[in-house]
């Protein structure tokens, strides 16, 4: 004795549908969630959106990751160079002073392998977040270039021998 079953006709379209939102499932499962990070004060500044747009897909060698904030940017998976746009335009100070590719970056390497980099004499300023472990600093910073230059440069980094004291012309007591 065989069994028949009937099966509505529509069976195979809810068949059809089950084995797509399954397979759709697996699919994003496999992608990269979007890395998590907070915008900085100014990132809606126009001038933040002439740089995002030309970001580069890789910088180290890393692929670009999509992010949750707006004017920033993610590479790698872990993600180990981040970017925000409209960070808090740097004051002079101490620490080193890199010119990379025409870009004046301030190195602040306080929590190193994770160097904090921010341009200085660009308004906003634009920082980037190093993990040294996982990437070369300065490859990263070369590979941005083009981008961060979108941001027309206002002042740059001066060293000791970059300053001239006045001569007020007084003479030595004899």
């Amino acid at each position: 004795m065989s069994h028949r079953f009937l099966l509505p006709r529509s069976a195979p379209l809810r068949s059809f549908a089950a084995v797509t939102v399954l397979a759709s499932s697996l699919l994003l499962a496999g992608c990269a969630a979007a890395v998590p990070l907070t915008p900085a004060a100014d990132a809606t500044n126009v001038a933040c959106a002439d740089v995002i747009v030309h970001l580069p897909s890789t910088v180290a060698d890393q692929a670009s990751r999509e992010t949750n904030a707006q004017a920033t940017g993610a590479w790698g998976d872990p993600a180990s160079v981040l970017l925000h746009c409209g960070v808090t335009v740097p004051v002079p100070t101490t620490l080193p002073c890199l010119n990379i590719n025409g870009i004046d970056w301030i190195e602040d390497d306080s929590e190193a392998p994770t160097y904090r980099y921010t341009t200085y004499g660009r308004n906003p300023a634009i920082e980037i977040v190093i993990d040294s472990e996982a990437v070369s600093g300065s490859t990263a910073l070369i590979d941005v270039a083009n981008a961060v230059g979108y941001l027309p440069a206002t002042g740059a980094c001066v060293g000791a021998e970059d300053v001239q004291l006045p001569t007020d012309g007084a003479t030595s007591a004899p």
